[in-house]
């Protein structure tokens, strides 16, 4: 709901509020961000300012100042010395402006842009500022959209040149939020390839804390996403404010805090080689940026940020949608494949319960490395005698879907397309552009460009019946120089705008296609690519310790329908871990799940216990992509526990993960969050088994006969048996459970017993809870 009443607007959620006031002077004050706010005399969250600061400047005589000012959005050169969201050259060639408060209107629903993607969904409301400056005929508008069901409020801002001579914009950040707080903390998401997603958590000092990616992409480096918390805030507990992009380019995030105690947030494009050069007449919009604020800690506004996503970011066709099992080739095969071993795989996967077969890179123009092909669409008929449409109508005979990978934004100087069309790729005139994976970035700011990726990736579309695509993007941008623009300022969020009207028209032509997006991973992992593809594969790296903290981190801004994770092979390629097969899958179960393996090479056990986990994946698939997520505390970093809990809060999944084994550990304690605590649950672990070989020299002391641990008749034993984990079942009321379950002890270094829970490095155990009928 969006009220205003005495030059007070009133923006409120179902259990938060935004407020901010028109100042005598025109400017805006914001007056509160937090709980939600019944309508009263606000007068006791204005500023006051009695005496100033010594050294400080006014904004008129007898006035204010606008540095100890907590400001909607402000402005260069009128005495507010912090960190500026907006930096323009004038007409007059000064950098000084200030824009006034001019008048505003408020709208039902959303206020799409053309240009960029933006949250989608009639349950919202908006609100429009527009400014004015007080010198030169430029008005800016403040944009601002109400997502009361979820908690959320979307910002951005827009400039128009209503002046006869052109300006220059060299910074234009989407949104800004001045806060008072005492000892803030930041959370991140830092890493590079193979480890995205890792969390930072630092106290912010007086000064400025900045998070960038200068990539052309969103980046696996520093995810747009931003917590701002109270000292001491925990997952369940404590003021958490939640800030996230709507753009896949460069991106800047800066949190500044000041001697006085005000702390200022902004979000937006990054400044980096940036500079946009309007012309008389024309208007130039932000990215939207996504705000939340929870009182229930991190968890809360995460919680926040997930029903946002599921509901206003994702095209509707997919919202709430179950994603298919998927079987990707990938690491089974690299580029070494044939028909015949595709088809073979598909049948093994077919077998086991998976829904989706996709064939990754390799299948087009001479791809047999990743040195030559990228920019071509023809099939390699060597690889593929009956081409992918062939392929498909095999596969699809088999009872499975069929998805393809395409990487639509690279080339490869060894292709046709870079050998009629030099012209198409990125490169400064005179200078020999860096590679990066063999491969050149095409250049989006073309429309020629643009038509002819629709055009190859539509032809393929319609030729045959593709249900999926992975559309891959696999480096970050150099040399960036365009012909296209008329400013080189404007290359980098030009080829972004480019990129967005290419998905924008093939997700539209083709809505019932599942697009996943990837950049090696999750190197483009944000809410822009999202609005066009519903899930994104989170990393490269698919060992499930790995993916422990890379999807824990990615859980604080995305839903688990958005996190693409695979079960692969062990020792897996990009640590040389060996993990256990269930927990390959446990981990991979919380997000959308696929497997990534050569099949053909599993023992009987493993295909019969793979085809278990795909079963049980299916019946709680709803859960495991849409329920409520959890973190918890880590008490002891050795561990890690999610938990989903359904809507209804009838159904509950818990993961207890083990990094590695300690000597004689200490007893475990699983408590359960979010279920109903007068309700009655019955919870089971989930039954899985384990690798006889754990115990080692151990078998030994209790084989009837004398044999060799690793010798053949263990190697073929352990083919065809597999020791049972112990199973525990509990029923108590949910007050109890979140109290926590004290479940049975580990091995301890001595004796064995069929309730021991023999987990060893990396072990792993799900505990399923469901509420009994007679509540």
């Amino acid at each position: 709901m969006i009220e205003v009443r005495q030059k007070v607007f009133r923006l409120s959620t179902k259990s938060t509020s935004y407020l901010f006031r028109i100042l005598p002077t025109g400017h805006l004050e914001n007056l509160h961000y937090g709980r939600l706010l019944a309508w009263q005399d606000f007068q006791g969250l204005y500023m006051k300012q009695n005496a100033g600061v010594g050294s400080s400047v006014l904004y008129e005589e007898g006035g204010y100042t606008l540095d100890l000012l907590p400001l909607e959005y402000s402005f260069n050169g009128k005495g507010d010395f912090r960190e500026m969201p907006f930096e323009i050259k004038m007409p007059d060639g000064s950098y000084v402006c200030d824009f006034h408060y001019e008048s505003h209107e408020i709208l039902e629903g959303t206020l799409p842009m053309e240009e960029m993607p933006t949250a989608k969904g009639e349950e919202a409301e908006t609100l429009v500022v527009h400014l004015r400056d007080t010198l030169h005929p430029l008005r800016m508008t403040l944009v601002y959209t109400v997502f009361s069901n979820c908690d959320v409020i979307t910002r951005r801002a827009v400039i128009e040149n209503r002046s006869d001579q052109p300006v220059e914009i060299l910074k234009f950040m989407s949104m800004q939020l001045d806060l008072l707080m005492d000892h803030p903390e930041v959370l991140t998401l830092s890493g590079g390839w193979i480890r995205e997603a890792q969390k930072e958590r630092h106290r912010l000092p007086v000064g400025s804390f900045l998070q960038e990616s200068r990539t052309g992409g969103s980046s696996n480096r520093h995810n747009p996403g931003l917590l701002l918390m109270e000292k001491n805030a925990t997952e369940d507990f404590g003021k958490v404010y939640g800030f996230n992009l709507l753009y896949s380019g460069n991106h800047r995030s800066v949190v500044e805090k000041t001697s006085h105690g005000l702390v200022r947030v902004h979000q937006g494009i990054s400044p980096h080689n940036f500079s946009w050069v309007l012309e008389s007449g024309e208007t130039f919009r932000t990215p939207e940026a996504v705000m939340t604020v929870s009182m229930d800690g991190m968890n809360g506004v995460s919680h926040h940020f997930h029903d946002f996503i599921n509901r206003h970011i994702i095209s509707k066709e997919f919202q709430y949608k179950e994603r298919p099992v998927l079987m990707n080739n990938w690491e089974a095969t690299f580029f070494d494949f044939n028909e015949r071993k595709i088809l073979s795989l598909a049948r093994e996967a077919k077998k086991l319960g998976v829904e989706l077969f996709v064939l990754d890179d390799g299948w087009f123009g001479e791809r047999n490395s990743d040195r030559a092909g990228l920019g071509d669409y023809g099939e390699n008929r060597k690889k593929l005698p009956s081409g992918i449409k062939g392929l498909a109508e095999k596969i699809k005979a088999m009872g499975l879907d069929f998805g393809l990978w395409f990487e639509p934004e690279m080339v490869n100087e060894d292709s046709d397309l870079y050998r009629n069309h030099p012209e198409y790729a990125l490169q400064v005139p005179g200078r020999t552009p860096s590679k990066g994976r063999h491969q050149l970035v095409l250049d989006i700011n073309r429309r020629e460009v643009q038509d002819y990726i629709i055009k190859e990736v539509s032809h393929l579309l319609e030729s045959c019946d593709i249900s999926y695509v992975k559309w891959d993007m696999n480096r970050h941008m150099s040399d960036v120089y365009s012909d296209a623009v008329n400013h080189q300022g404007m290359a980098f969020h030009g080829h972004i705008l480019g990129l967005y009207r290419v998905l924008k028209i093939l997700t539209e032509r083709f809505p019932k296609v599942l697009f996943e997006s990837c950049s090696s991973g999750g190197n483009r992992f944000d809410l822009g690519m999202l609005s066009y593809m519903p899930q994104v594969w989170a990393s490269d790296n698919t060992d499930p310790i790995s993916r422990l903290s890379i999807q824990e981190g990615l859980s604080y801004f995305y839903p688990l329908s958005t996190i693409g994770a695979h079960v692969s092979e062990s020792p897996h390629q990009q640590t040389l871990r060996k993990t256990p097969l269930e927990t390959r899958f446990h981990v991979a179960s919380f997000g959308v799940l696929g497997y990534e393996l050569e099949l053909t090479h599993l023992n009987l056990k493993e295909k019969e216990e793979v085809k278990k986990q795909i079963a049980w994946y299916k019946k709680y698939r709803s859960l495991m992509q849409f329920g409520r997520f959890y973190r918890f505390d880590s008490v002891r970093e050795n561990r890690v526990n999610f938990q989903v809990v359904s809507e209804d809060r009838k159904k509950t999944v818990q993961g207890f993960f083990q990094k590695m084994q300690e000597p004689s550990p200490p007893f475990d304690v699983m408590p359960f969050k979010g279920l109903h605590h007068e309700n009655t649950y019955v919870v089971r672990t989930r039954e899985a088994s384990m690798d006889i070989e754990v115990f080692g020299s151990l078998l030994k002391h209790v084989m009837p006969i004398k044999l060799s641990p690793g010798g053949l008749i263990l190697r073929n034993a352990r083919k065809l048996y597999r020791l049972p984990h112990n199973v525990e079942e509990y029923t108590a009321k949910g007050d109890l459970l979140s109290e926590g379950l004290r479940i049975h002890q580990q091995f301890m270094g001595t004796g064995y017993q069929k309730d021991t829970r023999m987990l060893g490095d990396f072990g792993s155990q799900l505990m399923v809870g469901e509420m009994k009928e007679e509540n």
